[in-house]
């Protein structure tokens, strides 16, 4: 079953996330991920919360639904977060513990990366393209499983 192929992403996990959430310096949170099949392993759920170093408020709330589209042979992914959705297509990396995807809303591109790097911490690193502007990362995280 190809959505065996995420295993490593179940679990929950914590650590230290930087986002770019409007002009100025990211933010920097406290960030936990939790992942789990739901559906008898048809979707896997990821739910993100970032609370906000400085004074613990919540500052990021994020779900993506992960699923496997047989017909087409490509993972697809919709995520929810601050009132908006959108859909991408995931693509696996030749490495087996990392994936990207990507959007694009008019003028606004996004590229993401995560993968399980050699000390076994989640990683992920994202740019925000507008325009004809350089990338500029917009999220960076680095969590390890809580036990």
């Amino acid at each position: 079953m190809a959505m065996k192929e995420l295993c490593f992403l179940i679990g929950s996990s914590s650590g230290i996330a930087r986002v770019l959430r409007g002009p100025g310096e990211p933010v920097e949170l406290i960030q936990t991920e939790k992942a789990r099949y739901e559906l008898d392993g048809l979707l896997l759920v990821i739910e993100g919360t970032g609370r906000a170093k400085a004074d613990g408020k919540i500052a990021l709330q994020a779900l993506g639904i992960i699923s496997f589209d047989d017909e087409a042979g490509i993972y697809r992914m919709r995520a929810f977060n601050d009132g908006r959705w959108l859909e991408a297509e995931i693509k696996l990396l030749e490495d087996p513990k990392g994936m990207t995807w990507g959007f694009a809303l008019g003028a606004i591109k996004t590229a993401s990366t995560l993968r399980i790097n050699e000390n076994g911490e989640w990683t992920e690193h994202a740019d925000i393209m507008i325009g004809s502007q350089p990338p500029r990362t917009f999220l960076e995280l680095a969590v390890r499983r809580v036990q």
